[in-house]
């Protein structure tokens, strides 16, 4: 760094922004929308198209899902298509059935979540469900085929 670009930073005149902009991601965003029918969907579509930094958007109808694609903020997507169109929004909950260790614990399991999908929930209480106390972890792996000091009875 010369000696002008030091002093340039002194007498700069730029009101306090940065001369770096920073760039956002190109992110993909899923949003949970309730879509009826094509007015919905169109509705929808348009009220993201017009969004600055949206690349791309995709409904699926069915699942009542909406795939934003662009250099956009999630949380602003939400808001838009709840403000816009009126409807409840929030980002999409569910996660592929074979991501979950139990897909059918109480708070995961979802009746309402489209095929191959279940909730996705990083709660405590449900991941305690996939750990095994110490006792039946000896238990088990006393009778394993697996250990060779096993009990000879099997």
């Amino acid at each position: 760094m010369g000696a002008l670009d030091h002093l340039s930073d002194f007498f700069d005149c730029s009101s306090g922004r940065s001369k770096l902009k920073k760039r956002r991601q190109l992110q993909t965003v899923e949003v949970k929308v309730r879509i009826d029918c094509e007015g919905c969907e169109r509705k929808v579509k348009r009220a993201l198209e017009g969004m600055k930094g949206v690349k791309q958007v995709d409904v699926e109808r069915k699942a009542n899902k909406v795939t934003v694609v662009g250099y956009v903020d999630p949380p602003k997507v939400v808001a838009r298509v709840a403000h816009r169109t009126g409807k409840k929004a929030e980002l999409w909950p569910y996660v592929p059935y074979d991501m979950v260790a139990h897909p059918y614990a109480p708070g995961v399991y979802d009746k309402k979540a489209p095929a191959g999908y279940v909730r996705n929930a990083e709660d405590p209480q449900v991941s305690q469900l996939a750990r095994a106390s110490s006792t039946e972890v000896r238990y088990t792996t006393a009778f394993s085929d697996e250990n060779p000091a096993a009990c000879a009875i099997m």
